[in-house]
């Protein structure tokens, strides 16, 4: 059986980078092997003019992704809180940074990023170049002054070299958000079961995981919110999760309300990809659900009545079977990341 030809596609487009600063010379361009086709996902990864991908850049950002001095006490690095073998996420409900401090929401997987249209759970940023310097600087995750950064970056003759080959300059935060961003953008995930499957392989997904996704698109509805490429329609819907948890100092956190201040975005959260959702353990804004199990019963029900409510969250009594089978589909989704 050969896998419906539903088009899960949508529209990408590039999003203009936060830098407005005169391009830079970049002798050394990415050949298209650095973003080569992978299945399943959109052709075009979009790339803003102003950091074109390059070898050198991406090398930058992988290296500082993984360093910990990059963190006020040199204890965490970006990778402390998204680790490649589990999606680019981590298996704590809430993520520890400098000084053992606890951060307020999950960390969220930076798989397929490079395809977003704005970051965090509640958009507070517009493009990668913009989020990628915020976590370096939030007193719960890093901790660390960009200026005391970047005073470091300066003051380590290796990184002196490696700026200048990517940049053609000396360590400021503008380069260092471009290094991030071009690593971050490397990190895609495709090829999966269920893309082989959809591109005629009948044996690369099981029976049942054919009928989750019979389910996914069509009586769960699941596709109300995960739609598209990368499984995700990158908007805001309240479904009932920050009703029922709190933050520290005992408020409900008010998600993508905290951005707009409008009264109906409340409890309004990013709807995230589901590539590699098997990996990325523990689930929802606040890590609340252990499961993928725990996941599907609480949208099975109906997720938690609140003013704000999104209207395509509806009980579905789904049978017992029909739960395992949206599982084996959500599991069929892990691919090969590159």
């Amino acid at each position: 059986m050969h896998a419906p030809s539903l088009l899960l596609g949508i529209a990408l487009v590039a999003t203009p980078g936060a830098c407005t600063a005169p391009r830079l010379r970049q002798p050394d361009r990415a050949p298209a092997t650095l973003t080569p086709a992978l299945a399943g996902l959109d052709l075009l990864v979009p790339i803003p003019d102003e950091n074109p991908l390059t070898h050198a850049a991406v090398a930058l950002g992988k290296r500082l992704f993984f360093d910990r001095a990059l963190s006020a006490d040199g204890s965490v690095r970006c990778s402390s809180c998204h680790q490649p073998e589990r999606g680019f996420s981590d298996s704590l409900a809430r993520s520890r940074g400098v000084y053992g401090r606890r951060g307020q929401r999950n960390a969220p997987t930076l798989v397929n990023r490079a395809y977003g249209r704005s970051f965090f759970w509640d958009g507070r940023t517009a493009t990668l170049e913009q989020q990628v310097l915020l976590p370096i600087q939030d007193t719960l995750e890093m901790g660390e002054p960009l200026a005391a950064l970047i005073t470091r970056l300066r003051g380590d003759p290796s990184y002196v070299a490696d700026f200048r080959r990517a940049f053609g300059g000396e360590a400021d935060a503008q380069r260092v958000a471009r290094a991030l961003a071009s690593f971050v953008r490397m990190l895609r995930s495709g090829n999966s079961p269920f893309d082989r499957w959809r591109n005629g392989d009948s044996s690369a997904l099981s029976r049942s995981a054919q009928r989750g996704f019979a389910l996914f698109t069509g009586r769960a509805n699941c596709v109300a919110c995960h739609v598209g490429a990368n499984f995700t329609d990158e908007q805001f819907h309240n479904t009932g999760v920050a009703a029922r948890t709190y933050l520290r100092d005992g408020t409900e956190d008010p998600g993508r309300a905290r951005v707009t201040a409008l009264p109906a975005d409340r409890g309004a959260f990013k709807t995230p990809t589901l590539r590699d959702v098997a990996l990325t353990t523990p689930y929802m804004h606040d890590g609340s659900f252990e499961t993928l199990e725990q996941v599907v019963a609480f949208y099975d029900g109906g997720g938690h009545a609140n003013p704000q409510l999104d209207p395509e969250i509806k009980p579905l009594a789904l049978k017992p079977r029909e739960r395992s089978e949206l599982i084996d589909f959500l599991m069929a989704l892990t691919g090969r990341r590159y």
